[in-house]
This record gives structure tokens, C-alpha cells and sequence, in this order.
């Protein structure tokens, strides 16, 4: 089939970026009336060649007579009017440049076969309904596509400087051996002249017509490239590099690890080394222009502009190339980036995406903090700081495992300042320790070809803090900074903190488990999440939600924000039931009308288990009927025996005084055995296989605690589960000496029908 009729039969979304392919220089009517033809010509090569280029054209003309003749047999007036308009417009622009239409009509059928393989690929692989991807890939294949004719264009200038030296070195001979034989003197004089004398003088005036038409070709034609290069420069700096530092500020807070730089830097080093060659080629043109210049040579009425354009567009190349590869992030905490501690190292890492050999050992970079805000910092009352360590470092590539020019600073700490106010400038500051942000800049000087260039730039916003409890405040403060600006270095931007609705916020809150476990958060997960923040409310999509409301009130009933609090779950997660996680045992966020909704259809035994809505880092059990509470088990006990074993080997008194399990089926219907056996130590398996029912292994398993002084376990827990004074008080005796406080605990809640305390 055609590669056109196989174009229409693509999806609505693929015929759009097939729309933008076309434009008056090559109209999509013609591409439609010529499809065969067009598709049988071997554009690629009329694109290199220029006889065959002209010969193509040509060709495309008589194709396009041919067709205007039958639209009129066909009396099709709109189409012969469209035809002969189009005809009109190529005559026009292209007879004297065929190459240039034969390079847009070969770029058009390769943007065609691209778009075609798009889309097969997406539908094999069952991607047809994610259309985001190709889009990227779209834009990124049009920039390679314009960087390499972009190189194309540099060559074939390079060539034509070569044939205007030549040009202008047989002019320049003519012209002095006809001055050293004085025939040029004479005829300034006006003198008469041999017939072989004027017609040398014919010759010398037509080689320099030629000379001056092929400088003002060249000079034209420099303009056009500097234009396309300006042009392909701001898709990459505005475009693809602040794509790439946006994902940079994503995969610091959780999200995507998607920002590596090498096709970045290999298409900044394209650009730069064909900005180098054809300023080189400028420079050339002032040699020229020095050996032999006329009145109106255009080289002396344009070469400045062009030299300060070309210079202007490297320079500014390089200022962009200067980037913060990783981000200020301590070791010991590699999942929270940008948040430093005083007399901490922490480590950063910075790269110039133009890969110059020649550069290697050449650039020192020094590292500063807070270089711009010094004023700002005074008004607001900040800390300030000193960078301690190695600040000063050598870019080279040897660092690099692809031999990229860059430099990693791994030995850097911070030392607050001391002031009369505690480091403080203004003891009135507005802001706290947690809200306040800092800049660590990075400079250098570049001399390259002569071009002396001062590059700098600078990491994300940091917080600082002085102590590692302020961390949880800080990440709050780097999560909300991150998601809802992508400004390079909005310090103040605390002082009024802008809303975020509970669109980004769910996602973001979501890359917090993704991140540094193997699940993210459900819908229905971030559901019970929006209910804490929010409110009850039909839909959450586009409600606000304000900095305080987000870290700094306490939710209602708590002592405590709702960010604390989650943050808390997550270091639970984290450290002790990362495995049950994983596996997606835990239902963690769930309110409790939909915990009875989902168990009242379940065999009595079922349980399901959720994180605890009034400790700050609880984990409850939940069953059928009625709710009773095991109060908490603290991270000192969970350090001795995991969660699965708690679940395992909890047992509860029935009215016979016999130890039974109460927990059978993890929800939806997983056999306890099947889901937590594999977790457990072997001191942990069931009862049965440890022997005597009334040993101290088994009373040890049945897990009533205390927090502080009181004991939770209440009248109507002693009613359902009745045990004997001695062995209450056996229990309660033991258990006291670890005295746990509430908020150093784990909470275990159960909710059990009234058949579980009997023995299975």
C-alpha cells in the first residue's frame, strides 16, 4: 500500500502531527494530488545533488501541468485554482534553489515513514492509549533532524568559502598583473586601450561581479544559518533543558527518575561545534575582506553583525551547558534530597554539556552559598553559612563514566554563622528554620578560542537545618517548593507560600511510597487521604489546599499535622513492614465505614489491616462486628520481633481460659499461614508446633501492652475476653517495664465478630 493511503488510515491524534508537517513551502494538496509520483522520486539525493535536484523539479512542475489538465476535463474549478496557485509559489521560490525544495519534500517523507513506524510500534505494543510518549519522541526526532541540517549547512558553507578564496585569488592576481603592467593605470586615466586590454578589463569586471554576488550569497546565507541556529538553540535551552530540569526537580521529591543527561549533551555539543566552525568561517571573511574590498562590500556592511550574533549565541550556549547534574543530597539520606544538616557532608555534582576535549583539566569550579541573596537574607532575617571542605574542584572527564566534562563535590558541610540573635540576622524573621532557602552556586571562567566566558549556576533551593528532627518540616518544605513552582531560585517563596490542589498533591504524596517501596498509593487510598485534609466532599479534584493546612495546623482531635503524621507511616513502612507493603497485605488508608463495608460479607476470622488514625505511626488489625483496641507496640519491640509475627502469634483467652487465634483470613480471603508464615522467624510459628500451649513462648505471644502508665485494655475488651486475674496481672507486670510513650508506639487496633474467640 501507498505510504499516503497508509498515512489516512492512522488514528485521529497521529493525522494532527501529520497536519503540522506541512506549510506553504510544500502545501499537504500537492502531497495529496502527486501522492505516487512524489513517493517515487529519490528526494534524499536531488537534495545533495543539484543537477538532479533541478532535474526534479522540473519534473514536479510538468507532474503538476499534468494534473491542472485533469481537473479541467473534470471541470473542477476550486482544485485548478489551488493547483496553479501552488505551481505559482514554487516557480517563484524555488527555481533558483531546487535543493531547498527537494530537502523539504525528503524531510517530509521521512517525518511520514517515522510517524507510520510510530504508530505500528504503539499498537503492537498495546500503547495506542498513551500518546504522551510519542509526542516527545516526535519533537526530539525534528530536533535532531533541524541539529543535523544545521551540519549539513556548515559543510556546504565551508565549501563555498573555499570557492570564494579561489574566486577571490584569481581576481586578486588578474587585477595586480594588470596594475603592474600599468593597462589599469591607463585606463583610470582614460587613456585608450588595446583591444586586448579592454577586454582583460572585461574579464577583471566580471570576475569581480562574481566575487560580489558570491559574497552576498554567502552573507545571505550565514544570516539564514545564524537564524536556524538561534531558532534550534531555544528549543533546546527553553524547551528540552527546562524539560530536563523540570523532571530534575520531579525525581528529587519522589517522582520518575527520568534525567539523564547524555542525548542533552550530545545535541549541545553539536550545536556548539558547528557555532565554533562557522565562526571561524566569519572570521575568515575578515582575512578576505582585509586582501580585497570594494565599495559595497557587503562583507564590511554585515560581517560585524554576524560576528557578535555567532558570538553572542556560544556564549549563551555555554551559560545553559552549565547545569547541577545531581542535586546537594546527604549520603545518609539519599531519598531526601536538598535538605542538609549542619556538620553533615553532603555531596552534588555538576556537568557542562558541551563534551570539548579540550576543556578537560581547564575549568576550576568553586562552590558558594547564598552569593545572591545577602541583602534578601538580612530583610528576612536567615541564617547564614560557610561552606567547609573541598569547595574548589577541577571539571575533568576521567569522573565521568562517559567521559563527560564534570566535577562531584563529595566532602562539603555547612557551619551556621553565630550572631548576636542565635545566627540570626533580624530576630523578627517571619519565617522558620524550615521555611528558609538557600542557594549553593557553582562558577567558573572558560577562555576558548579567545572568548573569555564567566559561567555559573546554582542547585534547587536547600534547607537547612541543625538538627535531624527538623527533617520531616524541611522535606515538607522541599516537597511543596518542588511541586508547585519550577522558578531556579524563588527563596522567598515561603514568605507567602502559594495553594496547590489535591490533584498535585495526591500524586506527589503517592511518589512517597513509590519511591523507596514497590507500590504507590490507590485511588481509593488517596480517597481516605483527601477525606483527612479536606473534608467529607463528592469530588476532590481541584480543591485547594493551603502550606498550613498541608504541615503546619494540627488536623482536628490531633496533636499533631497531617503531614507529620503520614510522614511518621512512611518511616514505618519503611523500616519495618516494607515487606508486607510490597506485597500488598496492607490496606493502609481506608475510613472506617469502608472497613465495615468491605469485612461484613467475609467469614467471621477475616481481618484486614490499616494505618492508625490517632498515633502518628500506628499500624491496627481490623475484623467483623466490634472494634476493641490492643494498645501499642513500640519500635524498640518491633525491632525484636516483626509485625508477621505479631500477627502470627497473637492469641487471645476464650471463656474456657484457652489460648485461641482470633485472626484467620487476611482480607480479602489470603490464609493467615499463606501471607505472614514466610516472614516469621521459627520461634514464631503457630502454637501447635511449639509444644505446651501454657509455655512462656506462648504467653508471650499474646501482646496486651501499656502506654506510659495507663492501660487501654478496657471493660468491654475484659468481657469479651476473659482471662484469669493472675495471668491480667502477670501480663500487665511484665509489659510495664517498657513504658513506652505515645508517640514512640504502634498502635494495634481489632475489630472481631463475637464467633472468633472461640477456638478454629
Amino acid at each position: 500500500m501507498a505510504q499516503w493511503n497508509q498515512l489516512q488510515q492512522l488514528e485521529t491524534r497521529y493525522l494532527e502531527q501529520l497536519y503540522h508537517l506541512y506549510s506553504d513551502s510544500f502545501p499537504m494538496e500537492l502531497r495529496q494530488f502527486l501522492a505516487p509520483w512524489i513517493e517515487s522520486q529519490d528526494w534524499a539525493y536531488a537534495a545533495n545533488k543539484e543537477s538532479h535536484a533541478t532535474l526534479v523539479f522540473h519534473n514536479l512542475l510538468g507532474e503538476i501541468d499534468q494534473q491542472y489538465s485533469r481537473f479541467l476535463q473534470e471541470n473542477n474549478v476550486l482544485y485548478q485554482h489551488n493547483l496553479r496557485r501552488i505551481k505559482q509559489h514554487l516557480q517563484s521560490k524555488y527555481l533558483e534553489k531546487p535543493m531547498e525544495i527537494a530537502r523539504i519534500v525528503a524531510r517530509c517523507l521521512w517525518e511520514e515513514q517515522r510517524l507510520l513506524q510510530t504508530a505500528t510500534t504503539a499498537a503492537q505494543d498495546g500503547t495506542a492509549s498513551h500518546p504522551s510518549g510519542t509526542v516527545v519522541t516526535e519533537k526530539q526526532q525534528i530536533l535532531e533532524h533541524n541539529l543535523q541540517d544545521i551540519r549539513k549547512r556548515v559543510q556546504d558553507m565551508e565549501q563555498k568559502m573555499k570557492m570564494l578564496e579561489n574566486l577571490q585569488d584569481d581576481f586578486d592576481f588578474n587585477y595586480k598583473t594588470l596594475k603592474s603592467q600599468g593597462e589599469l593605470s591607463q585606463d583610470m586615466n582614460g587613456n585608450s586601450q588595446a583591444a586586448a586590454t579592454r577586454q582583460k578589463m572585461s574579464q577583471l569586471e566580471q570576475m569581480l561581479s562574481a566575487l560580489d554576488q558570491l559574497r552576498r550569497q554567502i552573507v545571505t546565507e550565514m544570516a539564514g544559518l545564524l537564524s536556524a541556529m538561534d531558532f534550534v538553540q531555544k528549543n533546546l535551552t527553553d524547551d528540552e533543558l527546562a524539560d530536563w530540569k523540570r523532571r530534575q526537580q520531579i525525581a528529587c521529591i519522589g517522582g520518575p527518575p527520568n534525567i539523564c543527561l547524555d542525548r542533552l549533551e550530545t545535541w549541545i555539543t553539536s550545536l556548539a561545534e558547528s557555532q565554533l566552525q562557522i565562526r571561524q568561517q566569519i572570521k575568515k571573511l575578515e582575512e578576505l575582506q582585509q586582501k580585497v574590498s570594494y565599495k559595497g562590500d557587503p562583507i564590511i556592511q554585515h560581517r560585524p553583525a554576524l560576528e557578535e550574533k555567532i558570538v553572542d549565541l556560544f556564549r549563551n550556549l555555554m551559560k545553559s551547558a552549565f547545569v547541577v547534574e545531581r542535586q546537594p543530597c546527604m549520603p545518609m539520606h539519599p531519598d531526601r534530597p536538598l535538605v542538609i544538616k549542619t556538620g553533615v557532608q553532603f555531596t552534588n555534582k555538576v556537568r557542562l554539556l558541551v563534551k570539548f576535549p579540550e576543556l578537560n583539566y581547564q575549568l576550576k569550579i568553586k562552590v558558594i552559598i547564598d552569593k545572591e541573596s545577602g541583602d534578601v537574607a538580612a530583610i528576612r532575617g536567615s541564617r547564614k553559612f560557610n561552606i567547609l571542605g573541598t569547595n574548589t574542584k577541577v571539571m575533568n572527564m576521567e569522573e565521568s563514566n562517559n567521559g563527560s566534562l564534570s566535577a562531584e563535590f563529595k566532602h562539603l558541610t555547612l557551619r551556621e554563622q553565630r550572631c548576636g540573635n542565635g545566627g540570626r540576622t533580624n530576630s523578627d524573621a517571619s519565617l522558620i528554620v524550615t521555611e528558609e532557602l538557600h542557594l549553593i552556586t557553582f562558577e567558573t571562567e572558560v577562555y576558548h578560542q579567545g572568548l573569555k566566558m564567566d559561567l555559573e549556576t546554582h542547585s534547587l533551593p536547600v534547607v537547612v537545618i541543625s538538627n535531624i528532627c527538623q527533617m520531616p518540616n524541611a522535606w515538607a518544605s522541599i516537597l511543596w517548593y518542588n511541586m508547585l513552582t519550577n522558578h531556579p531560585k524563588n527563596v522567598n517563596f515561603f514568605t507567602k507560600p502559594p495553594v496547590g490542589t489535591w490533584d498535585q498533591v495526591a500524586e506527589v504524596l503517592s511518589w512517597q511510597f513509590s519511591s523507596t517501596t514497590k507500590r504507590g498509593l490507590t485511588i481509593e487510598q488517596l480517597t481516605t487521604l483527601a477525606e483527612k485534609l479536606l473534608g467529607p466532599c463528592v469530588n476532590y479534584s481541584g480543591c485547594q489546599i493551603t502550606w498550613a493546612k498541608f504541615c503546619k495546623e494540627n488536623m482536628a482531635g490531633k496533636g499533631f499535622s497531617f503531614w507529620v503524621w503520614l510522614d511518621n507511616i512512611i518511616d514505618l513502612v519503611k523500616k519495618y513492614i516494607l515487606a508486607l507493603w510490597n506485597e500488598g497485605y496492607i490496606l493502609g488508608f481506608i475510613s472506617k465505614e469502608r472497613e465495615r463495608a468491605i469485612l461484613s460479607p467475609k467469614p467471621p476470622g477475616t481481618f484486614l489491616l490499616r494505618f492508625s488514625e490517632s498515633s502518628k505511626e500506628g499500624v491496627c488489625w481490623a475484623g467483623k462486628t466490634q472494634i476493641q483496641s490492643v494498645e501499642p507496640y513500640t519500635k524498640q519491640q518491633l525491632n525484636s520481633m516483626s509485625f508477621a509475627e505479631i500477627i502470627m502469634g497473637y492469641k487471645i483467652m476464650d471463656a474456657t481460659n484457652i489460648l485461641v487465634s482470633p485472626l484467620v483470613y487476611l482480607f480479602p480471603e489470603i490464609p493467615k499461614e499463606d501471607a505472614f508464615g514466610k516472614y516469621c522467624r521459627p520461634e514464631a510459628a503457630p502454637e501447635a508446633e511449639l509444644g505446651d500451649p501454657c509455655s512462656s513462648k506462648s504467653i508471650r505471644k499474646f501482646n496486651i501492652l501499656r502506654s506510659g502508665s495507663t492501660s487501654i485494655m478496657n471493660t468491654s475488651l475484659l468481657d469479651l475476653f476473659p482471662m484469669s486475674p493472675r495471668t491480667l496481672d502477670s501480663l500487665m507486670h511484665n509489659e510495664a517495664e517498657a513504658n513506652p510513650g505515645p508517640l514512640d508506639s504502634l498502635t494495634l487496633d481489632m475489630e472481631l465478630s463475637s464467633d472468633v474467640a472461640s477456638p478454629m
